[in-house]
């Protein structure tokens, strides 16, 4: 077989070798360590928690190390195509703070080693395939979709492997007259790669392969012995194919990805081989599990979990600063104590390895995810979450943008409440929930939710409320504002002191919790909030009276 023929046959096109793109793409100047990542996203119109937790540990090994992290958007399956999908990637991904050096854009792309959209990349793809032709590492195959079938069939009966392999690569053995006469007539054909892998080997003499990986070490598996399709019919390469070139050509030095494409990893392996390439560092993670009902871990699924996806945590508001520093936890095993002995520093001081990584189930828990939020958010500046909360109002929540907009200073007082001395309280987690949690002091959302203590009457806290509105003074201090409600307590039969009601409940009707319990509903329709008289003076005294009297 002359297989440079059979190249010119298939690709009269293709004019450029592949030392033109190795010219045009050369090794990057970094300094020496520095890694080169990527994002590989499909633009299927769903982007998800594995998507976000895989480009958080890439943007963090490309910058901690004075590296580069680009953005590839594998656009090849044009069945699977969403319109708008980009914009959905590129945005949500930037929600969390996820910054890429180079790659796609909404409107094209940034960089130097582009273009960054796989469908843009035909010819270079083509270029390689046509090099594996003429090394006669690669041929076409003209097999139908019912001669496929039919063999699939029978290896089903014959319970033997499936695909194109050996004996069932039939196209394997044309001669040139054959294939030209074959495209002459229209007749459709893929490029398949010549595998060396041998079938009709018995499996304990299969060759294996070694490989290392960054998280999991030495992985060893057999080899490929399959002859994969690597150009579809209609010139566009398979993944397989696609990501090999452009890992190579945008200098890629680790491919971080998950733990379900370990099956594929001899096939990769046999194509960096064959095109002569250096292979990266592939970082295989681990799958993220959840426990279910019965306290099994199970794989998170997009059918069954809304939190799977990053429009979920959009959607609801969380702080990117929390989820970061979350999905550090389940990242890193060694974070949790290093966050202990460094309260106060920034993430990105933080060295993540590969090596702390989980290989097995990472689990995901919505629970600490809400409680780490409140530990991220209890630090972050008032006006600071201020913005925040206009920025995912504009979006998510539109009509409760004009509360936060032109009062910029009423809602950083309220996000400061309860925020000093040692133990701050930490009641917010994500904007949903932020808003729900302030919102008593809106007018047009206020309403009581909580009843009065039961062992207070209605006629006692009729008269609570009306002996609290006549001795009310706005500019009362904390402590002289308590000795009234005190007063109160006293002169209605409530003890003074809880302690006081412990010793002798039948002494008295209730304590002083009671009757704040009852100016709290009042003012802000919870029993349980933030400090009453600190939330009165956010209030202001005309707020403060009028809710009073609507209770009466």
């Amino acid at each position: 077989m002359d297989y440079n023929k059979l190249a010119d046959l298939l690709f009269p096109h293709i004019t450029k070798s592949p030392a033109d793109y190795e010219e045009q793409f050369p090794e990057r100047q970094l300094p020496a360590g520095a890694k080169v990542t990527r994002l590989g996203p499909s633009p299927t119109g769903f982007i998800h928690l594995g998507n976000l937790y895989g480009a958080f540990v890439d943007e963090r090994l490309a910058h901690q190390s004075g590296g580069t992290f680009y953005l590839r958007i594998e656009d090849t399956d044009d069945k699977r195509y969403v319109e708008g999908a980009v914009e959905v990637i590129i945005n949500s991904l930037k929600f969390f703070d996820i910054n890429f050096d180079e790659g796609a854009t909404i409107d094209g792309h940034i960089g130097d080693y582009g273009p960054y959209f796989q469908s843009d990349r035909g010819e270079i793809y083509q270029c390689y395939v046509k090099k594996l032709i003429q090394n006669g590492q690669a041929y076409p195959c003209f097999l139908t979709s019912e001669e496929l079938e039919e063999i699939h069939a029978k290896q089903e009966t014959g319970k033997e492997n499936f695909g194109i392999y050996g004996k069932w690569a039939t196209s394997r053995s044309l001669s040139i007259e054959e294939i030209e006469e074959y495209i002459n007539s229209g007749k459709s054909y893929v490029i398949r790669l010549k595998s060396d892998g041998n079938h009709d080997l018995p499996s304990e003499e299969i060759k294996t392969i070694s490989v290392e990986d960054g998280i999991r070490g030495t992985l060893t598996m057999p080899e490929n012995n399959q002859d994969v399709v690597i150009l579809k019919a209609n010139g566009i390469p398979t993944y397989h194919f696609a990501h090999v070139v452009d890992d190579h050509l945008m200098r890629t030095t680790h491919v971080v990805r998950g733990a379900e494409w370990l099956p594929s990893l001899p096939i990769h392996v046999e194509l960096f081989d064959k095109l002569g390439f250096k292979m990266p560092i592939f970082c295989h993670t681990a799958q993220l599990m959840k426990l279910d009902e019965e306290g099994n871990k199970r794989k998170l699924s997009k059918r069954k979990d809304p939190e799977l996806s990053l429009d979920y945590y959009r959607n609801e508001g969380y702080h990117p600063a929390a989820v970061r520093e979350y999905l550090m936890t389940i990242l890193n095993s060694n974070f949790e104590e290093w966050r202990i002995a460094n309260p106060d520093a920034p993430i990105d001081e933080f060295e993540l390895t590969v090596e702390k990584m989980s290989n097995s189930g990472a689990l995901f828990d919505l629970n600490k995810l809400n409680d780490i939020c409140k530990d991220v958010l209890v630090k972050i500046p008032a006006t600071e979450l201020c913005e925040f909360m206009k920025n995912w109002s504009r979006e998510f929540k539109p009509e409760i943008l004009p509360l936060f907009e032109g009062h910029e200073e009423y809602i950083e007082r309220i996000f400061d409440l309860g925020r000093d001395g040692a133990k701050p309280r930490k009641d917010l987690i994500y904007a949903k929930q932020i808003f729900e949690f302030i919102s008593y002091f809106f007018d047009d959302y206020f309403k009581i939710e909580d009843s009065n203590p039961e062992n207070v009457s209605p006629e006692d806290a009729k008269a609570i409320l009306n002996a609290y509105l006549s001795s009310y003074d706005h500019k009362d201090d904390q402590s002289a504002w308590f000795d009234k409600i005190r007063e109160i307590s006293t002169e209605l039969g409530y003890a003074a002191k809880p302690k006081d009601y412990k010793k002798n409940p039948e002494q008295y009707k209730g304590h002083v919790g009671d009757v704040s319990t009852v100016i709290r509903i009042a003012l802000m329709g919870r029993s349980q909030s933030p400090d009453i008289w600190e939330i009165q003076q956010i209030l202001g005294e005309e707020r403060t009276r009028s809710r009073i009297k609507a209770r009466i």
